[in-house]
């Protein structure tokens, strides 16, 4: 999840596709150059010990967009796919 988080933070769409899962990743993605990220608070987690196969990370995204502070609210959901975490869907 921070790396993903990161990821956003100095715009790098490439990495975030390559951890999404294949079923629920986009064709491509382009990151809003308005948006600039604060930080990353982790709410809780779930699963996603060294042995799981799946786990959800609940967070808050903090940014600012044109201006004005903004925070995304997420429950996202991973499972581990040959031995790396791949991004699945949120709630």
């Amino acid at each position: 999840m921070r790396s993903r988080y990161s990821a956003f933070a100095v715009g790098d769409p490439s990495y975030l596709l390559a951890t999404w899962h294949p079923t629920t990743r986009p064709r491509d993605l382009e990151l809003d150059p308005g948006t600039r990220w604060t930080g990353l608070q982790v709410v809780s987690t779930a699963g996603g010990g060294m042995l799981a196969a799946e786990g959800t990370v609940e967070f808050v995204a903090r940014y600012v967009h044109d201006g004005a502070a903004g925070e995304q609210r997420e429950r996202s959901r991973f499972v581990r796919e040959g031995g790396a975490w791949r991004y699945v869907d949120a709630t």
